[in-house]
């Protein structure tokens, strides 16, 4: 039973990702989200149901048009996918917590899937196009603050004050490099991401993203991908995947770490 419940997390997930790749694709060239049928970028023919069925119409149509026989682009497949495996990881960690069905549970359970889903559009949206939405920041925030009042099991001045240090320390550095070292939008997201982990997960959630972002930096240089000077990559991305793993892992993560320099 255990494994049917989570093959329908994980497809619930593949659905709610395909409609989050629309609000990736629509929402920074400020198009709909809620109205105007999705359609093939190369013919522009209108796509049925049958063309948008998660994952499967990709594989069913070899990754082509029906119409034209243009080559899809696997982001949405990828963007589905992925959805659907953070709800399977999500739903595993909620459960870890609480007994599967409880009430809590179940409050918990939806927070982290919207959160989630919140941070793969904002992961998406800042790869392709460079900007951190302030329309998905915000509703994050405050569903967050939320959360966190009704949790008996956080403490809000904890992660309120993580929230501040990080906005503090991101703001002083989109201060001394004159914004070309990081976009605001970087600056405001952290807040959110201290807000969400707490002390000590957000030290931990930033130095994986620093480290990550050197380490892309770094292959993207040796592959000749990139320039040493003149060209940036959004630090977004790793932002976000700093704090995907330490929402899901942060306690283990942070044991561990406290378990090796203690020694």
């Amino acid at each position: 039973m255990e494994i049917i419940y989570y093959f329908l997390i994980f497809l619930f997930g593949t659905c709610v990702g395909s409609f989050l790749g629309v609000v990736i694709d629509r929402l920074p060239r400020g198009e709909n989200i809620s109205k105007g049928r999705s359609h093939c970028d190369h013919c522009k023919k209108t796509l049925t149901a049958l063309d948008l069925i998660p994952i499967f119409s990709f594989l069913f149509l070899r990754g082509r048009c029906r119409h034209c026989g243009a080559r899809l682009s696997l982001f949405y497949p990828i963007v589905e996918i992925v959805t659907g495996s953070l709800f399977v990881i999500a739903a595993l960690h909620v459960s870890s917590m609480y007994q599967v069905v409880s009430i809590m549970y179940m409050i918990e359970l939806f927070y982290y899937l919207f959160i989630i889903s919140s941070l793969i559009v904002l992961f998406f949206i800042d790869l392709k196009y460079g900007i951190l939405p302030f329309s998905i920041m915000f509703p994050a925030m405050i569903v967050t603050f939320l959360f966190i009042l009704l949790n008996t099991n956080n403490m809000i001045q904890n992660h309120f004050l993580a929230a501040l240090g990080a906005f503090g320390f991101f703001l002083a550095l989109f201060l001394l490099t004159r914004g070309r070292g990081m976009g605001f939008g970087d600056v405001v997201y952290v807040f959110l991401m201290g807000l969400l982990l707490g002390f000590p997960s957000i030290v931990l959630g930033l130095y994986m993203a620093f480290v990550s972002g050197a380490i892309v930096a770094v292959i993207l240089v040796l592959l000749h991908k990139k320039k040493m000077r003149g060209s940036t990559i959004p630090f977004g991305p790793f932002l976000v995947f700093g704090t995907l793993i330490c929402l899901l892992w942060g306690d283990h993560l942070t044991k561990f770490v406290l378990r090796l320099l203690l020694g």
